[in-house]
C-alpha cells in the first residue's frame, strides 16, 4: 500500500501569520492541508493553545477561523499554538505557530506627548534615552500617533511598516502597532520617533481642508522589557522625552515632501548623541478614541520597479518612465555639493504630444524636494507621503540624470496574493494585470478610489462594487475587517452611511454607495466563512436597511435626499437636478 503523505501548512491567527499585538481575547485560527493523494479531506482536528486550552479531537472538516474556546487570554503574552488534523484515510499531521496578545485594553504605562509649538510644517523628532542593566528576555514597543510615524532604536529602524498607524475614524479609535525589539535593546539605549501629518493632520479632500481631526502632533509609546530575572521594565512617553525639528520641512499626502539633508539629526537614535538645543515635551490631553491593536496587514514596501527609459519631451523636459503605473515612491541616489537639490514631480501619463501631463492631479503637487548635505553619495526615499505615478519629471538634479540613480518602491497593504488568471489571449492577461495593479494601488490601508490626485478617499461605492473581485485576488479578510469597523463607527441614524470612510465629507449618504454596509460583510463571509464579521457588523447592516426604510413617503420608494445615480454612465448629464426632492444628481 502506498504511503500517503499528509501535511498541515499556512497557519494563521485572525488572518495573519504569527501576529503580535492582537487585541482579542478569543482569537480564531486557520490552516490548510496538503496531501500527495487525491480525494483527501480533513475529518477531525485538535487545536491546542499553549497550556491554557485544548479542544480535544473534534470530528469536523472545519479549518477556517476556528475559535479559541478557553478562558479570556491575558495581555502581553505569547501563546504557542498547535493543530493536529486527521484525514479520511486515518493519516494525521500537525503544525505549530504562535501569536501574541497586545494590551487587551489594559492601562498604558505612558502618556500622550506633544511639542510646545503645536502644528507646524516641519516634522518633529521625539527622543528618549534609557538604560537596561539586566539581560533582556524580550522587549516590545507599543506605539501610535495622531499623524504618521517612524521610529528608530539604537541606530536602526523599528519594523518594516510605513505610514503607520494608518487611517481610521480617529475620533473613535486609533490603531497601535506592536514591534519585537528584543534584538535591538542594549545596556545604553536611545529611541527616536519622527512624526508626520499624514491623514490626521494634513490636507485632505479637494476643499483644501487641513487638520480635520483637530489634533496637535502627538504620540504615545510604551516599551515593555522583560528581563531574564523575571522583572518587567516600562519606558513610556512622558515629559522626560525631548524633541527637535528634523530634516523633513514639509510632508503632505497630496503635495509630497521637502527634505533638507543638511538638517539631519545624525546619530540621534544612539545613546551617546549630544542633544544640544532639544526641548522637553509637554503632555497632551488623551483623546476619547480607543487604542486598538493592529487589525489588518500594515503597509509595506512590496516590490521594486526599475525605470525603462529616459525621455526628453517635445517641451525639452527630462522625464523618467518606470514602465508601470504604481503607487509608492521614487527612491534615488545622488552625489553633489551641499545645498544642491533634487526636485521632481509625478504623473501617470504623457499627453498626446508626448509631454508630461499632470492636469488630472488637480491641486495635488506630488513634488519631492531634496537638498543635499554634500556627502560622496546620498540615498533617499520619502517617508510620510505616497504618489500614484508612472513618470517623474526631473526639475533639478546635480550632474547627469541616469536611470540607475532611480528605483520605484511599490507600497500597499501587505495582503497575501490568493488568485491569478492566465489564458492564451495577451489582451485579457494584460487586463487582469491592470486589475491587480489597480487593487494594489488603491488598497493602501483603506480601499480608495484613486491614489494620485487630491482625493484618495475610501469611497464606499467603489469598495462595495469591487470587494468580490478583491477577495479573489488577495486575502482581504483582515483588510476589510478593519475598514468595516470604521464604516460602523462613522454611520449614524441621521444620515446613514457616509459616502467616504473614514468620513471627511460630512453628513451625506447615497443609495448604492451606502450599501457597502450590507454587501461587504456578506461578501467577506462568502469568501472566508467569517461568521464573526456578520456578528460584529450586524447592527450596522440592520441600521442601514432601516435608514432606507425611513426615507421617502413609504417603505417601497426612496425618493428623497442626495444620490449619485449611474455615476459612470456614458450618457449621464452632470449637475442637472434629478427626480429626488432636495437633492441633485452628480
Amino acid at each position: 500500500m502506498a504511503i500517503i503523505m499528509l501535511s498541515c501548512y499556512d497557519l494563521t491567527c485572525e488572518y495573519l501569520t504569527n501576529p503580535i499585538g492582537i487585541d482579542t481575547e478569543y482569537p480564531r485560527f486557520s490552516w490548510k492541508l496538503r496531501s500527495d493523494a487525491s480525494g483527501v479531506m480533513q475529518t477531525a482536528y485538535e487545536l491546542t493553545i499553549g497550556d491554557v486550552w485544548c479542544s480535544g479531537w473534534v470530528e469536523s472538516s472545519e479549518s477556517v477561523l476556528v475559535e479559541y474556546g478557553g478562558a479570556p487570554l491575558t495581555p502581553f503574552t505569547r501563546y504557542p499554538w498547535r493543530v493536529r488534523i486527521r484525514d479520511n484515510h486515518g493519516e494525521t499531521a500537525a503544525a505549530e505557530g504562535f501569536f501574541e496578545t497586545g494590551t487587551l485594553g489594559s492601562a498604558w504605562h505612558a502618556q500622550w506627548i506633544t511639542t510646545e509649538e503645536g502644528n507646524t510644517e516641519e516634522c518633529p523628532v521625539f527622543r528618549r534615552t534609557f538604560r537596561v542593566e539586566t539581560p533582556v528576555k524580550s522587549a516590545r514597543l507599543y506605539i501610535t500617533a495622531h499623524g504618521v510615524y517612524e521610529a528608530e532604536l539604537n541606530g536602526s529602524r523599528v519594523g518594516d511598516c510605513y505610514l503607520t498607524p494608518g487611517w481610521t475614524a480617529y475620533h473613535d479609535r486609533i490603531l497601535y502597532q506592536t514591534y519585537d525589539i528584543t534584538g535591538q535593546i542594549a545596556t545604553e539605549n536611545a529611541i527616536t520617533v519622527t512624526l508626520g501629518k499624514g491623514w490626521c493632520r494634513g490636507r485632505l479632500v479637494w476643499e483644501n481642508s487641513r487638520n480635520l481631526y483637530e489634533r496637535e502632533p502627538d504620540l504615545i509609546a510604551m516599551l515593555r522589557i522583560e528581563t531574564e530575572d523575571g522583572s518587567v521594565i516600562f519606558i513610556g512617553t512622558d515629559t522626560q522625552w525631548q524633541y527637535q525639528t528634523g530634516p523633513i520641512l514639509m510632508s503632505e499626502i497630496y503635495d509630497g515632501e521637502i527634505h533638507d539633508a543638511r538638517k539631519e539629526l545624525t546619530g540621534a537614535s544612539k545613546f551617546n548623541y549630544i542633544a544640544g538645543g532639544w526641548k522637553y515635551t509637554k503632555l497632551q490631553n488623551a483623546p476619547n478614541a480607543k487604542l486598538i491593536g493592529q487589525i489588518n496587514e500594515p503597509i509595506r514596501h512590496c516590490e521594486t520597479v526599475h525605470p525603462i527609459s529616459l525621455i526628453t519631451t517635445p517641451n525639452g523636459e527630462t522625464v523618467i518612465d518606470f514602465g508601470q503605473n504604481m503607487v509608492g515612491w521614487a527612491a534615488f541616489t545622488v552625489s553633489g555639493k551641499s545645498g544642491e537639490r533634487v526636485v521632481f514631480d509625478h504623473a501617470e501619463v504623457l499627453d498626446r504630444d508626448g509631454n508630461f501631463y499632470s492636469g488630472n492631479m488637480r491641486t495635488a503637487k506630488n513634488r519631492i524636494e531634496y537638498t543635499l548635505r554634500g556627502d560622496e553619495q546620498e540615498s533617499y526615499h520619502p517617508h510620510f507621503t505616497f504618489e500614484g505615478f508612472r513618470y517623474i519629471r526631473i526639475l533639478e538634479f546635480p550632474g547627469t540624470v541616469k536611470l540607475e540613480n532611480f528605483t520605484g518602491m511599490v507600497l500597499h497593504s501587505d495582503m497575501k496574493r490568493t488568485g491569478d488568471f492566465r489564458c492564451s489571449n495577451d489582451l485579457l492577461n494584460q487586463l487582469f494585470q491592470n486589475v491587480i495593479w489597480g487593487q494594489r494601488g488603491n488598497f493602501l490601508d483603506v480601499p480608495t478610489d484613486c491614489p494620485q490626485r487630491d482625493e484618495r478617499l475610501g469611497w464606499s461605492g467603489d469598495a462595495q462594487v469591487f470587494i468580490r473581485t478583491a477577495a479573489l485576488n488577495y486575502n482581504v479578510g483582515a483588510f476589510f475587517t478593519k475598514w468595516l469597523g470604521d464604516v460602523a463607527l462613522e454611520q449614524s441614524n441621521e444620515y446613514g452611511v457616509p459616502n467616504v470612510i473614514p468620513n471627511v465629507l460630512g453628513a451625506q449618504s447615497s443609495s448604492a454607495w451606502g450599501d457597502v454596509a450590507t454587501i461587504a460583510p456578506w461578501e467577506i463571509y462568502r469568501a472566508y466563512g467569517d461568521r464573526r464579521i456578520l456578528e460584529t457588523q450586524y447592527e450596522s447592516m440592520k441600521n442601514w436597511v432601516e435608514y432606507i426604510r425611513a426615507q421617502g413617503e413609504n417603505e417601497l420608494l426612496w425618493n428623497t435626499g442626495h444620490h449619485f445615480g449611474d455615476w459612470l454612465s456614458m450618457d449621464s448629464r452632470r449637475n442637472i437636478a434629478d427626480t429626488c426632492r432636495g437633492g441633485t444628481a452628480k
